[in-house]
């Protein structure tokens, strides 16, 4: 129970408010109310309806001063005037207003200078155990202190039926007010909006403090070098950056300031199709109780098949980093010696590992090329190749330019090593080849990590005039050269010159009168 009144939350009336419960409670929650079923090793396990994604099209900021200055407008950052806002939020807290509640308080960002209080408003039970997963969790003397600088109301079930009035995409909406420091959700049941809602706050924030914000999950050595893997959902972030022999620093979201790098979460999202014990031991093993799994398929027994799909490709777990046994407890670490672009290539063109130069790896970073993968979005049924600026386009309000020029100048103090790593397809392209094996892949990495990958000799490719190894332990050589790996030799040449011409029209956005041009580092024709 709460001392929280209505009027603390802006609502007008309120039924019984479950205030920060911990997992045991939201656990009894979630089976009382029938929210979900319980796997047959204790994982509570829920299905998010419709929407087992996110919901891009629908999502929007307020355009007014000062922030509509800053936001780069567009299809990814659509605008929506203040007096529709104010009538959203309106029917959203009356919609609200009355119900059992569930508020949840937690930081995003582990470094104290930066960190965001945020506070989440929900309608179930187990929507407060995600954020209670994903979000970093504040002690006893935080909470009797806590004042949210940025606050969630998730209506899940509230659709907006006056939304052509509003001249809206559909009764769904994701609505940012960044002079409110409030976020609207409705109509969906995603929990990934809520997480990715703050991460898009994160990146509008940190950036105009100079401090970069960034899509890649982070590691650590017992050296202490430190190790970022940027990438889209679906290319390896999560599977990659969980080593045994490294201590997770987190999965998906950090910043990076003048002391180095920091993770804005206190948990995990993984993907869960086709995991197994064999090739993913630590998140295998993190799914337990406190975990929540989304839209996974379960016998009767409550063993789940993590190969079946017919729910969606985008099944997932969310679980508090400290069921990764070796996790870094501060959440932070130094400054990167090492930058991974992870790519799922689904043209099959791109090599399983390449080095950058310094200028290459901006080219790459603001290209951002890779393959949505199967149900991360809807509409989205099978790996189609896209550019997300850094990686992360759909959760930049800034122009992208922005993010590159922060990573160029981190780069260039604290020389930085850079990498592309594919982990989509060889010998062929979706359909024909097949997909990059993690064991090999993690055979890339370890190289890159270990060092040993600088003391081989390096080749240059025809069209990307990308480095790649002649012979790399772990990996066979003729998928080092994708050309080779190849059958039709023709039929390569013709798709690398087909991706390398996307790259460069893509690019051209970014090519700006005064600024640097980094066209001459990318791909040529």
């Amino acid at each position: 129970m709460s001392q929280l009144q209505a009027a603390d939350l802006g609502l007008e009336s309120v039924g019984t408010l479950y205030h920060n419960l911990d997992y045991d409670q939201l656990f009894k929650h979630e089976q009382d109310r029938q929210e979900g079923a319980v796997s047959d090793n204790g994982t509570m396990m829920v299905d998010t309806g419709t929407f087992t994604g996110r919901s891009p099209k629908d999502k929007y900021f307020v355009r007014q001063a000062p922030s509509e200055d800053n936001i780069a407008w567009g299809k990814i950052n659509q605008p929506v005037s203040s007096e529709v806002f104010d009538e959203l939020y309106a029917d959203t807290v009356a919609y609200l207003a009355g119900k059992d509640l569930y508020v949840t308080d937690g930081f995003c960002g582990s470094n104290p200078a930066t960190r965001k209080s945020v506070r989440f408003i929900t309608e179930f039970a187990w929507q407060s155990h995600f954020v209670r997963n994903m979000f970093i969790r504040p002690g006893a003397e935080d909470l009797a202190a806590f004042a949210s600088n940025f606050t969630i109301y998730n209506a899940s079930n509230y659709l907006n039926e006056k939304w052509q009035k509003h001249g809206l995409n559909s009764d769904v909406f994701v609505v940012f007010n960044i002079e409110k420091n409030v976020a609207i959700i409705g109509g969906t049941w995603y929990g990934g909006e809520m997480k990715k809602g703050m991460f898009t706050m994160m990146n509008y924030w940190l950036p105009l403090e100079n401090i970069l914000s960034m899509h890649c999950s982070a590691n650590v050595g017992n050296k202490g070098d430190v190790a970022l893997f940027f990438g889209l959902s679906g290319t390896g972030k999560t599977t990659l950056s969980t080593d045994p022999r490294r201590k997770l620093i987190g999965d998906d979201e950090h910043g990076w300031d003048a002391d180095g790098v920091f993770n804005f979460e206190g948990g995990c999202y993984a993907k869960c199709i086709n995991l197994s014990e064999e090739n993913e031991p630590e998140i295998y093993g993190a799914i337990k109780r406190d975990a929540l799994l989304e839209n996974v398929v379960a016998d009767e027994s409550g063993q789940v098949d993590y190969d079946d799909g017919s729910k969606t490709e985008n099944t997932r777990v969310s679980y508090p980093i400290d069921h990764i046994a070796n996790h870094e407890p501060d959440l932070k670490g130094g400054h990167p010696q090492n930058i991974i672009f992870l790519t799922c290539d689904a043209f099959g063109v791109l090599p399983p590992v390449s080095r950058l130069t310094k200028e290459q790896a901006m080219y790459y970073f603001l290209s951002g090329y890779t393959a949505k993968v199967a149900g991360t979005e809807r509409g989205v049924t099978e790996p189609q190749a896209t550019f997300s600026a850094c990686f992360g386009e759909a959760f930049l309000p800034l122009h992208p330019t922005v993010y590159g020029k922060l990573l160029g100048q981190k780069l260039e103090e604290h020389g930085v090593n850079a990498y592309l790593v594919n982990t989509g397809w060889a010998g062929g392209g979706f359909g024909v080849g097949q997909r990059m094996s993690i064991k090999a892949t993690r055979a890339c990495i370890n190289a890159i990590l270990d060092g040993s990958i600088n003391s081989v000799e390096f080749d240059q490719t025809q069209f990307f005039k990308l480095h790649i190894p002649k012979a790399l332990p772990g990996v066979d050589g003729n998928l080092l050269n994708p050309r080779n790996a190849w059958t039709d030799k023709d039929a390569f040449d013709a798709t690398a010159r087909k991706l390398a011409g996307m790259f460069i029209d893509n690019f051209k956005k970014y090519v700006v009168a005064g600024d640097v041009d980094f066209t001459q580092y990318g791909p040529q024709l």
